[in-house]
This record gives structure tokens, C-alpha cells and sequence, in this order.
């Protein structure tokens, strides 16, 4: 039993260093300068295995790791050249939309002082204005539609006074002839009568 125990370590020593020995024999390849990912890939791909372990040699390691640390290296200068490129184009439209806010409120003022009227010395806007003096227009017609209508009412009553008036008139007239006709023939009759007392004789 202690005779197969060794022998068995002496098997698995001979086996490592046959593998060591292929390891040192096998011809060192360049990883192709390729992305991170592709230069993990060849360096695998291009190692020796040994059970479930992987042998890499020290050189494409230390070289894979440069290469890793420089293109870190490259990407944080990448993104600091886009951040100052990102914080100089935010300053601008920054610049840009308080520009376009200042221009908004002078064309805001100047509208408002195109459209606004000073009535008696009070600033108003155009819309004010021309309401309230359509206002007043709308009273004053109202006012005059009142007083066409107090006008036409108070003309019938005075078309109907004077057409009273007139009939009176034209009754007295027709009264005061009646009465002169009959003055006039009382007269005749009371002459008459005179002239028959002076026609008869005296007793």
C-alpha cells in the first residue's frame, strides 16, 4: 500500500514536470492590440491549461495589465475631455436660454407699451381701451334709443293734445257762429217787434 502511495506521487510529480517543461517549449505569442475584452480572450486562448487551471506567463500578464491601466488611463481622459465638452456646451445654452429669456421680456415690454394707451394720464392696454370706449358707445346708443322712444311717446301725446285743441277750436268756432246766428236773429226779431209797436196806431 505505501509502495503504491509513492509511486503515485512520484507519477504525479514526473506528469508536472512534463507539463511545466511543455509550458516553457510552447512559443509565446503576441496578443494582437485589440479591444480589453479581445486581448483577455487571445491571452487565455493562447495559455498552456493544466487540469482546471490555466498557465500564464508573466510577461503577457504584466503587458495585458499595462495595456488594461492604459486604456483606463485613456477613457478617464476620454470622459473628462466630454465633460468639459458637456459643462462648455450647458454654459452655452445656459448663455442662450437666459439671452432668450431677456429678449422674451423686452419683447414682452415693448408689446405691452405698443399696446397699452394712456386715457386722462392712466396706462391702458389697447384691449382696455377699446372696451371701455365701446362701453360708452353702447350707453350713449342706449341713450339714444330711450330718449327716440321718450321722443316718439311724448310727440303722440302732443299730436293727440293738439289734435284735441284743434276740434276744441273747431267747436268754439262752430259754436261761436251758432251764437252769433242766433244774436243776430234775436236782433232781427226784436226789431221787428220794434217797428210793429211804432207801425200800430195809439189808442
Amino acid at each position: 500500500m505505501n509502495t503504491f502511495k509513492i509511486s503515485l506521487i512520484i507519477t504525479l510529480f514526473t506528469l508536472t514536470g512534463v507539463s511545466a517543461q511543455e509550458v516553457d517549449n510552447v512559443p509565446s505569442e503576441e496578443p494582437k492590440i485589440n479591444t480589453i475584452n479581445q486581448q483577455f480572450t487571445d491571452l487565455f486562448e493562447n495559455s498552456n491549461s493544466w487540469e482546471e487551471y490555466k498557465n500564464i506567463k508573466k510577461n503577457l500578464y504584466l503587458k495585458l495589465q499595462q495595456n488594461t491601466v492604459d486604456s483606463i488611463s485613456s477613457l478617464k481622459q476620454t470622459i473628462n475631455t466630454l465633460q468639459q465638452e458637456i459643462d462648455s456646451k450647458q454654459s452655452s445654452v445656459k448663455e442662450l436660454n437666459d439671452s432668450l429669456a431677456e429678449t422674451k421680456n423686452t419683447l414682452s415690454s415693448t408689446i405691452d407699451e405698443k399696446d397699452s394707451i394712456n386715457f386722462f394720464g392712466i396706462p391702458m392696454s389697447k384691449v382696455g381701451y377699446m372696451t371701455m370706449m365701446w362701453a360708452i358707445v353702447g350707453v350713449l346708443a342706449l341713450g339714444l334709443v330711450l330718449f327716440i322712444y321718450k321722443y316718439k311717446g311724448s310727440n303722440a301725446h302732443t299730436q293727440e293734445a293738439q289734435k284735441k285743441l284743434n276740434e276744441t277750436e273747431i267747436e268754439y268756432d262752430e259754436y261761436r257762429k251758432k251764437a252769433l246766428e242766433k244774436e243776430q236773429k234775436m236782433g232781427r226779431m226784436l226789431q221787428d217787434e220794434r217797428n210793429k209797436a211804432l207801425k200800430s196806431p195809439k189808442k
